[in-house]
């Protein structure tokens, strides 16, 4: 039997010791005062140029950097703000929304937490976020009820908003009304005097949020017109788009509004492979006006959609954290106007 030699483990690295303020001000010759001041951004005490900078060296050198939660205890409430991460998959122009918003408050000085729940739902998920103890907490879609939000409070958030299609209590709230879309996208069709609409319906989960109301807005906009609607499950594969148009004649319909501007995309390529001409025998618009519906031949028609500017909503945020008790808003923030390309 060999024997196999033991190896000795070489001793661990002695860790060092945690900086603290106390040892940036002794390096940089001020008081534990005064760092907090410099490293807080403290605007209410007046500290000379050349002070911060010895302060902001001295941080750099030991390593130090200001503990959260201490600052949060002094303070009496966090500087984070909780986003949970979209339980369903949003296109670009959604994710360059919620980008432009953690950059516009990350310069207000907050710290923008993005929370995956996946799993979670409704109430429950606010009782995990509750515990990371978030001074404000944004919730996109329809995840939150006047349970969580309570809950929410409880735990020390002075703003929830939401962003969706209706109003939840005791929250702030930004609506988007999906169904206007839908409404644009049907009126542009019938104005351009096409009869017999399709409209594509995402067979991903969770997307029914947004596609379920665009579908109702296209069906308000053809009331009355004579005018048929048609309901077009599709999933977001190229096989997928290739088997609707090979039954597209046998469908009978002249135009189609194809959700958004991807899936748009993806049945006009699926289309124009199977021999279908666009416009010529049938219209195609999309939603979100995506570069890359510019670059389509022919160019996609959309539905332009408009959003809040981060900038805007990080205002409020910051607002009614230092307002808590102020009453709750509600504002319509969703725009849509039509952009008419070669495509219909």
């Amino acid at each position: 039997m060999v024997q196999i030699p033991k190896q000795s483990t070489p001793p661990a690295p002695a860790q060092r010791p945690v900086p603290t303020s106390a040892d940036v001000a002794r390096l940089a010759g001020v008081s534990r005062a005064t760092v907090s001041y410099v490293l807080n951004n403290t605007s209410a005490v007046r500290i000379s140029e050349p002070t911060r900078r010895r302060v902001h060296e001295a941080a750099k050198e030991l390593g130090y950097v200001p503990h959260a939660a201490a600052r949060s205890l002094r303070a009496g409430h966090s500087r984070v703000v909780l986003m949970p991460a979209p339980s369903v998959p949003v296109g670009l122009l959604y994710s360059q929304f919620f980008n432009e918003l953690q950059w516009a408050l990350s310069r207000l000085e907050y710290t923008v937490v993005q929370h995956g729940s996946a799993g979670l739902h409704d109430d429950e998920a606010a009782r995990v976020w509750a515990e990371l103890r978030p001074v404000a907490v944004l919730v996109p879609g329809s995840r939150l009820g006047p349970e969580g939000v309570a809950v929410l409070k409880g735990s020390g958030a002075r703003a929830v908003v939401t962003l969706g299609p209706e109003r939840v209590e005791g929250a702030h709230a930004l609506l988007m009304d999906q169904e206007r879309v839908g409404h644009c996208a049907g009126a542009h069709l019938a104005a351009r005097g096409r009869r017999r609409i399709g409209v594509v319906v995402p067979r991903e989960a969770g997307l029914e949020v947004f596609s379920g109301p665009r579908l109702e807005g296209v069906r308000r906009a053809l009331h009355g017109t004579g005018a048929t609607v048609t309901e077009l499950s599709l999933a977001y594969e190229e096989q997928a788009a290739a088997r609707l148009a090979a039954r597209w004649r046998s469908l009978d319909l002249d135009a189609v509004f194809a959700y958004n501007d991807e899936y748009a995309m993806l049945l006009s390529r699926a289309l124009q492979d199977e021999g279908i001409g666009i416009p010529d025998e049938t219209a195609v618009i999309g939603a979100d006006d995506l570069m890359l519906g510019r670059l389509l031949r022919p160019r996609l028609s959309t539905v332009h959609i408009e959003l809040p500017s981060g900038r805007d909503l990080a205002e409020l945020v910051d607002r009614v954290v230092r307002e808590p008790g102020a009453a709750t808003e509600a504002h319509e923030v969703l725009g849509a106007r039509i952009v008419h390309r070669e495509s219909s």
